[in-house]
């Protein structure tokens, strides 16, 4: 990884705001510190740390309620504050933003294919789009007229779960479904804002959902357009590391320095060498009846399963296959501490041969519709392909990863 990402390219940087100085700031709350904390310690360190470079009104605008309509408050869409609470990422100083790259790097780990690297690339690729469309290349942003809730989004369109009006998101909340509106975010006009949404990696927020504590409960949510991360602690653990939304357009790129990036590339390989290692006979048994355009168990649409598992049951797989299928699912829990992904692994390996590998449209993820899902006892992975909406030559990815008994850390109840 070249050190450019470490800076997440001149986007997140470029949209910080002027230093906020003498009396226009306000005085915080000052949060405890212990930067020799280890493990979930060390993660309310680094958000202490963070909250302690805000103001009061910046703090409040942060640190939220842990409530179902906040933790639920999260969208795949370019909708701004609209549809997720907490504070914008271009709204920070340079030394506020750096002090929000090191809660992520501790929450989410460092070095080849862990999550940080994973955060940061997606938030470069938001930069490649609204690049794209400032220099004419792409479409503008679509008008109101094309703005979707999530719940509707499996069925629609496939071009209108990413391409829903990001000026239209302050009448159109994508996370809708949710019974009740977000508590205790900020008013109108509170460090945080950006409802207009749209692209780039100055338009991603970070809330605490609960004040982050090593023995309490409470969430990290971060997210922005194609990105939700969720993880809940409690007890001085990680009770939940799902939902996870990610998704990327462009697929892959070249940045001016020479580097390649493809956020996605590992998440899709292990499936396409999962599908690759099927027989003709075990294809067919895999086929689903249905076509996606849309990952199912999307935004909105939290607890949702389908009471009936499709596909093929890994039970009937061999050895080597089985090995297969839990190397696809690493990708996705590898977007949380290496503790918790340890654990995660070990229950999904316990459960593996009542877990099933299903498909729709091709194998090849390469096409519109092509799809594949892994249902578990507990894990939940779908992986799609749609058209591209700025890069509209190319195909670009939506996937999601739950666990049906670990979302929100188990806090909620959805039937």
């Amino acid at each position: 990884m070249a050190a450019g990402v470490v800076l997440v390219g001149g986007g997140f940087a470029a949209a910080n705001a002027a230093p906020t100085t003498g009396a226009a700031k306000k005085a915080g709350v000052h949060f405890p510190v212990n930067k020799k904390a280890t493990g979930v310690a060390a993660v309310v360190s680094a958000a202490n740390t963070f909250l302690n470079t805000l103001d009061s009104d910046q703090q409040a605008a942060t640190v939220l309620d842990f409530s179902q309509a906040n933790a639920t408050s999260w969208s795949n869409l370019p909708c701004g504050s609209s549809c997720r609470p907490g504070i914008q990422t271009g709204s920070l100083t340079d030394d506020q933003l750096a002090a929000l790259k090191n809660v992520l790097k501790t929450a989410l780990g460092t070095g080849k294919d862990t999550g940080y690297e994973h955060v940061l690339q997606t938030l470069l690729a938001d930069d490649q789009l609204a690049a794209a469309e400032s220099s004419g290349s792409g479409p503008s942003v679509p008008s109101s007229s094309t703005s979707t809730d999530a719940s509707a989004t499996a069925s629609a369109d496939p071009s209108a779960s990413t391409s829903a009006d990001p000026s239209a998101s302050t009448s159109a909340d994508p996370s809708a479904t949710a019974t009740d509106a977000p508590t205790g975010t900020p008013p109108s006009g509170a460090p945080g804002g950006g409802a207009g949404g749209g692209y780039g990696s100055g338009i991603y927020f970070l809330a605490f959902l609960g004040t982050p504590s090593a023995d309490g409960t409470w969430q990290l949510h971060f997210g922005g357009h194609h990105l939700a991360v969720n993880i809940t602690y409690k007890n001085g653990r990680v009770s939940g590391a799902s939902p996870f939304f990610t998704g990327v357009e462009p697929t892959s790129w070249t940045a001016d320095d020479g580097t390649t990036y493809e956020p996605l590339a590992n998440f899709r390989d292990g499936l396409l060498k999962l599908t690759s290692s099927l027989s003709t006979e075990q294809l067919a048994k895999a086929k689903l009846s249905e076509s996606f355009s849309d990952v199912l168990l999307g935004p909105g649409e939290d607890g949702q399963f389908p009471e009936t598992k499709e596909g093929i049951k890994a039970s009937s797989l061999s050895p080597k296959q089985k090995k297969l299928v839990l190397e696809a699912i690493h990708p996705w829990i590898a977007d949380v501490d290496n503790a918790t992904a340890a654990q995660l692994t070990k229950t999904y390996a316990r459960e593996l041969d009542q877990t099933f590998v299903s498909y729709s449209g091709g194998t090849g993820l390469d096409t519109q519709g092509d799809y594949v899902r892994i249902d578990g006892p507990s894990v939940w992975i779908e992986f799609v392909c749609q058209n591209g909406f700025v890069f509209q030559d190319k195909v670009h990815y939506h996937t999601v990863y739950r666990d049906h008994t670990r979302d929100y850390g188990s806090e909620f109840s959805f039937s």
